[in-house]
């Protein structure tokens, strides 16, 4: 199986709303409300001009499944946040997630040359938040009713991963990837 990461484009639109407005992906992100024509559009073409900001398609085998982001870009402190989603229910558990972070770490601290990658994640998503420690990142803020959403507030663990750490888990988490089927060679990030 390959994974790689494409740079966002406007026919990608449609499918990244659908995305969005899904259950299993909605309810992780920070929006409470179904997001229509008009404000996707808005939001794809400050995604597409966006100077401090990138954001790629993830493709399992060729096939669109989710989208990746790299925003708050601060090349003078050399940090940046990052988000991602799986959009297609049947990439679940078969490592692409995985995949998709270790492409993400490898073009922060790699072509890059940023020194720190930071997110944000509902205490509730155990999942997610366990994932990024299995990469070496580190909880370094836990938020207090930091969302409203549902109707209550949300908890939200804020971590991050420094150029160090990954230095330091990048060979095992390659290990770890190529024992499920992931060959480093296998996945990539294509320019635009």
């Amino acid at each position: 199986m390959s994974v790689a990461l494409r740079p966002l484009r406007q026919d990608d639109g449609e499918r990244v709303r659908a995305w969005r407005n899904a259950p299993h992906v909605s309810t992780h992100m920070y929006t409470d409300h179904p997001v229509g024509e008009a404000e996707h559009a808005a939001w794809l073409e400050t995604a597409l001009a966006a100077q401090d900001r990138r954001y790629w398609i993830i493709l399992d085998d060729e096939r669109p499944v989710g989208l990746a982001n790299l925003v708050k870009i601060d090349r003078a402190n050399r940090r940046c946040d990052w988000a991602y989603y799986l959009g297609e229910t049947d990439t679940r558990g078969r490592g692409v997630g995985a995949c998709v972070e270790y492409l993400v770490a490898e073009e922060v601290f790699g072509p890059m040359r940023l020194n720190k990658l930071a997110c944000e994640v509902f205490v509730a998503n155990e999942a997610v938040w366990r994932l990024h420690e299995s990469f070496g990142f580190v909880r370094e803020a836990h938020y207090r009713d930091h969302i409203w959403k549902g109707g209550r507030y949300h908890d939200v663990y804020g971590l991050a991963l420094l150029a160090v750490d990954w230095s330091e888990r990048r060979t095992e988490v390659q290990d770890r990837l190529a024992a499920r089927g992931h060959a480093p060679g296998d996945l990539a990030v294509r320019a635009a």
